[in-house]
């Protein structure tokens, strides 16, 4: 049996690693459904997503029923596999508990599954708990507004190592105490990742002769602001942007948005003048076109913003997203929305885009009460989102 499954927490005294989040869990678990009636677990792979999922329903001696991104597919499957589930009761159990796993492995293409998830959102009886990886793509917006969103962090090594030592007692196995070292760092976080490679050495005659490679592990935005404004400047933080996907002029806007969540005082106006470095910086590059001061632009924005503090700060911060980004995002998705809209009605009636665009007000009722019209022009997931706004 492979120890993941093995050891796999059971109650919530049991989770290592996550123990700031467990009392969020029981709020919202004692809230329901007074409040939201979904909860978001988002993290990097390994976190304890599912995990969490599975003893919150042990903890309350509930049913679990799970899914994940393929069975969202589209309307149909989930009107066939998540509306029973919804409207049954448990036959074994006090409770339910559905767990929907990896909701971002939704395709762009798929049709109709996020909208149908949305309206059984309104009439749940029974908590969802969703998880995913990244939850910050914007067809997830409308899922974000309803949900309960839980950040699960990066596990520290040392508690990787903790947990790989209480394993190995369990099964009687010893392995030296550098080796367990190594797996616990080159997980970088990843506790599952760990105990499996634990596994996979503890049948090796000679542990020692084992290499393990590094987890390249793409970084999102919170936990690199979380290293910046958190952690001592290093070599590591020149890099941390390198790992992040996203345009460096909005990793720019995510960093002025939250410089005020974390310094104060002296430590504020020093960051918020390397940021003006980097904006100067940043106009000459677009200016003169000296792509070399990019690396300028880099080390003003991290190391810089890093050093800018007078000692490490330790402690949650709720990061936000830049509300700049967000209203000139809102403003852009009406009107690309409104004109996509209008293109397929145009094409289907026969009319010129212009006069469809004007006639939109009048459109738009037409089209959010019936599907039949909505299937018909081929409307995807976000454009009938929009009608329903």
């Amino acid at each position: 049996m492979p120890w993941v499954e093995k050891y796999r927490p059971k109650r919530f005294e049991d989770i290592r690693g996550q123990e700031d989040i467990i009392q969020k869990v029981k709020n919202f678990i004692q809230s329901f459904p007074k409040k939201k009636k979904s909860i978001i677990f988002y993290g990097s792979p390994g976190t304890g997503k599912t995990t969490l999922a599975h003893v919150i329903a042990n903890e309350n001696n509930s049913e679990i029923f799970e899914l994940n991104a393929s069975d969202l597919r589209n309307k149909g499957n989930l009107k066939e596999i998540l509306k029973p589930a919804v409207e049954q009761q448990s036959l074994l159990k006090k409770n339910k508990i559905i767990l929907i796993d990896e909701v971002d492995g939704i395709s762009k293409v798929d049709y109709g599954g996020l909208t149908e998830l949305l309206n059984i959102l309104e009439y749940t009886p029974y908590p969802i708990v969703i998880t995913a990886n990244d939850i910050w793509d914007k067809k997830f917006s409308s899922l974000r507004k309803k949900s309960e969103l839980i950040q699960l962090k990066e596990i520290n090594y040392n508690i990787v190592k903790e947990v790989l030592i209480s394993i190995l007692r369990k099964e009687n196995k010893f392995i030296e105490n550098n080796i367990l070292t190594k797996i616990a760092i080159k997980s970088k976080g990843d506790l599952r990742a760990a105990i499996n490679d634990l596994q996979t050495i503890s049948y090796v005659e000679d542990p020692s002769t084992v290499e393990f490679d590094d987890r390249n592990k793409e970084i999102d935005i919170f936990n690199a602001l979380r290293m910046i404004f958190k952690g001592k400047p290093t070599e590591e933080i020149l890099r941390v942007f390198d790992s992040v996907n996203m345009p460096l002029d909005e990793i720019i806007l995510w960093v002025e948005e939250n410089i005020p969540q974390e310094y104060s005082g002296v430590e504020l106006a020093r960051a918020y003048d390397l940021l003006s470095k980097v904006d100067i910086f940043k106009k000459r590059i677009y200016r003169q076109q000296y792509w070399r001061f990019l690396v300028y632009e880099n080390i003003f924005l991290s190391y810089g913003i890093s050093s800018s503090k007078e000692e490490v700060k330790t402690g949650f911060t709720n990061y936000k997203k830049p509300t700049r980004i967000l209203k000139m995002w809102m403003n852009n998705q009406r009107n690309a929305k409104k004109k996509t809209i209008a293109e397929k009605y145009a094409r289907y009636v026969h009319i010129g885009i212009k006069r469809a665009m004007n006639e939109f007000p009048i459109i738009k009722p037409i089209l959010k009460f019936n599907s039949e019209i909505q299937k018909e022009l081929k409307l995807d997931e976000e454009e009938i989102i929009y009608l329903e706004r």
